[in-house]
């Protein structure tokens, strides 16, 4: 392996394992904040209860996240010195937006909330949920607004040889950031739905708590059902935005070869890299990819043969990703429909509750096969069209990275562990003795 690759399955390992526990943060902190301020307005202490319990939970993942989140930031300078050097003027503007700011305050304000049981008001304390859950998002912003620079470059000019950024708000307010921040933060807030979802499943077919349960599973049904819906619309109007600024990334996505006015849509097919071709296509749409793409059955798909191999993306990878994932979204759709359709009387189908409880990591794997389209998608290119991957590399030794990769994938592997058992020892003991 030589270092460009060595440097980027170590950053791409920190950014999967850090991205197992922030979409649960940007959903999870709504729902606590929510179900605490129903306990300061009604004063009913079995609200009490679900907040500090789902709020253990947000603690444990949240902490976790930090210990993952912190050597992403690092590695720009260890690993990526090239990059940081030519579009640090942007870039570390944005992410120091999102330190200096959001995260300040949804640390400080967790704080307030872990340790002020009791010591504060009723009302403050509720607050300061409110303020890590807005923060979190508002954290999320600003990360998917730098992300977003790098798929799609605005604002800026190229000065002495180096990108200088001349036009903040463009940078902020394009839609590439706008749609890519949504399908992210509804990614997020589909796995919180599941996760309440699955856990109040497993205390259902225990028979514990079985009213305030049943309680928690139709509120996380129909927000269920609201978010998956909202991610397929959402996800559409991002796949045009792609279509229309990663034209190479779309037709990999797609395994789509040939440039073609009113290209079909193929339900299955696979792709064939080495001949250019796929090896079957089956269940044509005719002129659906175009419709799809474009809002015209007859506009023109570029195909992969009309860019040089050395600017075309992994065509496999990105292929069976974005399968996978557009396949559990439509899946999470359906299963949420089914939730929604038995929220008056979950016990009574205990069946769905098995299903629910089972298939808890698929919307963790979602949003990591979310991150392999996007960023494997993006190759050659670190910024599209700027700087290619290889130019962005810092000139340290391969062992090195070799050595520092292995490290990660040890005490993250650990971290990991210790988060999930935290999660499911927590998530087992419930509100208490069952009733």
């Amino acid at each position: 392996m030589d270092l460009v690759l060595l440097s980027r399955l170590q950053f791409a390992v920190a950014t999967c394992f850090h991205f197992l526990f922030v979409p649960l943060t940007l959903g999870l902190s709504f729902f606590v904040a929510i179900v605490e301020t129903l306990y300061v307005r009604t004063g009913n202490e079995e609200y009490k209860k679900m907040a500090r319990f789902w709020g253990k939970l947000l603690t444990i993942n949240f902490a976790i996240g930090i210990a993952t989140g912190l050597t992403l930031e690092f590695q720009f300078g260890t690993n990526w010195a090239g990059f940081s050097a030519y579009v640090g003027d942007i870039f570390g503007s944005l992410l120091a937006i999102e330190a200096s700011i959001a995260f300040l305050l949804e640390s400080t304000f967790l704080g307030i909330w872990i340790f002020g049981w009791n010591r504060v008001s009723p009302k403050f304390h509720a607050a300061s949920i409110w303020v890590v859950a807005l923060a979190s998002n508002f954290s999320a912003w600003w990360i998917m607004v730098a992300n977003s620079w790098m798929q799609h470059p605005v604002g800026y000019t190229i000065v002495n040889g180096r990108a200088q950024l001349v036009d903040f708000w463009a940078v902020i307010t394009q839609p590439f950031a706008i749609l890519a921040f949504l399908h992210t933060v509804c990614s997020g807030y589909i796995l919180a739905s599941f996760f309440v979802l699955a856990i109040t499943s497993y205390h259902l077919l225990k028979k514990n708590h079985v009213e305030a349960f049943s309680k928690i599973f139709k509120a996380a049904a129909i927000f269920a059902l609201i978010v998956t819906t909202s991610e397929v619309v959402i996800g559409d109007f991002q796949g045009k935005e792609v279509a229309a600024t990663q034209k190479t990334k779309v037709a990999a996505l797609e395994s789509h070869w040939e440039t073609k006015a009113g290209a079909s849509f193929h339900v299955l097919l696979f792709p064939d890299v080495d001949n250019e071709r796929n090896y079957f296509e089956m269940f044509e749409v005719p002129k659906f990819l175009s419709w799809l793409l474009y809002s015209d059955s007859n506009a023109e798909v570029k195909g992969l043969k009309d860019f040089p191999k050395e600017l075309r993306p992994p065509v496999v990878p990105v292929f069976l990703a974005f399968r996978a994932m557009v396949g559990l979204g439509f899946l999470f759709v359906f299963i949420a429909f089914l939730a929604w359709l038995k929220r008056k009387d979950p016990v009574g189908s205990p069946w769905l509750l098995k299903v629910l409880l089972y298939i808890l990591p698929l919307p963790y794997i979602t949003p990591i096969l979310g991150w392999i389209v996007t960023e494997v998608g993006r190759q050659p290119w670190v910024a599209w069209g700027l700087l290619k991957t290889s130019d962005a590399v810092s000139r340290i030794s391969t062992p090195q990275v070799a050595v520092s990769l292995a490290g990660f994938i040890i005490l993250y592997t650990l971290l990991g562990i210790a988060n999930f058992y935290l999660l499911m020892v927590y998530a087992k003991r419930g509100l208490g003795p069952a009733k």
